[in-house]
C-alpha cells in the first residue's frame, strides 16, 4: 500500500506574529509539491492565524501538545477540542521534550492520543531512545515498550514519529542503516495491530533533519516522512527537505 509522505515542521517555542511571512512562503511552495503532505505545527498562539492563511491550500496545521480532557479548571492548558476549533488537523503527543521537561509518561501520552481521537485530530505519537539505551543495546525494546504504552488499542488513524532523543537538536544523526533498523521494528509492531495498520500507518523520522541529510534519510525503507525541528523555521529549508521526495 502506497503511503503519501508527510513532512511536518515542529516550530517548538519559536515564532511571533511576524513569522506569518515565512509561513506564507511555505504555503506558496507547497503548490509545487503535490506528492508530499506538508504540515506546520506552530506555537498555539499562531494556530488560528496559520489555519486561516492555509485555507484552500494543501498545507495542514498541527499543534504541539494537548490536554487529555476536553475542558476543566486547568490553567494554561489547551484541549484537543480547542485546537480543532482553532483550525488544527493534528497534534503531536509524547515528544521527547514533553517527556523530559514535563515528566510525561507513556500513560499520559496515551491519554492525549485518545483526546486527539475524541476531537477528530490526527495524533502524531513520538517514541525514541536515549544514547545510553542505544549504547546498551536496548533501543528496540525501549521503543516497542513506548509504543505499547503510548498508543491506545482502539486508535486506528495515527502517525508514529521515531525520534532518537540523543539526535534532537544536537546535530547528531543515526546512520541510515540504524534508522532503517528501527523503522522496521516499528513497522513490525504496527503489523501486530488490528486492520492494516502495518501497511497504512506512516512512520516519520525526527532528529536533526537538515537539507544536507534529508535525501539520504528519507530514502530509507519504511521512512514515510520527517518530523523537522529547527530547519522547519525557514521556508527555504523546510521546502528543500520536502523536495527530497521528488
Amino acid at each position: 500500500m502506497a503511503r503519501r509522505p508527510l513532512v511536518a515542521g515542529n516550530w517548538k517555542m519559536h515564532g511571533l506574529q511576524s513569522a506569518s511571512g515565512e509561513f506564507d512562503k511555505i504555503v506558496a511552495g507547497a503548490r509545487s509539491l503535490p506528492g508530499v503532505e506538508l504540515m506546520v505545527c506552530p506555537p498555539a498562539t499562531l494556530i488560528a492565524g496559520f489555519a486561516a492563511a492555509a485555507r484552500g491550500s494543501s498545507v495542514l496545521i498541527g499543534a504541539q501538545d494537548c490536554h487529555a480532557l476536553a475542558s476543566g479548571a486547568y490553567t494554561g492548558d489547551i484541549s484537543a477540542e480547542m485546537l480543532k476549533d482553532a483550525g488544527a488537523a493534528a497534534v503531536i503527543v509524547g515528544h521527547s521534550e514533553r517527556r523530559h521537561y514535563h515528566g510525561e509518561t507513556d500513560a499520559t501520552v496515551r491519554a492525549k492520543a485518545l483526546a486527539a481521537k475524541r476531537a477528530g485530530l490526527l495524533a502524531i505519537v513520538c517514541v525514541g531512545e536515549t544514547r545510553a539505551e542505544r549504547d546498551t543495546g536496548r533501543a528496540a525494546a525501549v521503543v516497542r515498550a513506548a509504543l505499547d504504552g503510548s498508543v491506545p488499542d482502539d486508535l486506528v488513524d495515527f502517525v508514529v514519529a521515531y525520534e532518537p532523543v540523543w539526535a534532537i537538536g544536537t546535530g547528531l544523526t543515526p546512520t541510515p542503516a540504524d534508522v532503517g533498523d528501527m523503522h522496521r521494528v516499528i513497522r513490525e509492531w504496527l503489523g501486530s495491530r488490528p486492520g492494516k495498520a502495518g501497511e497504512r500507518t506512516r512512520i516519520l523520522y525526527g532528529g536533526s533533519v537538515t537539507t544536507a541529510n534529508a535525501k539520504e534519510l528519507l530514502a530509507v525503507d519504511n521512512v514515510d516522512g520527517a518530523l523537522v525541528g529547527g530547519a522547519s523555521l525557514k521556508a527555504q529549508d523546510f521546502l528543500a527537505i520536502a523536495r527530497a521526495y521528488r
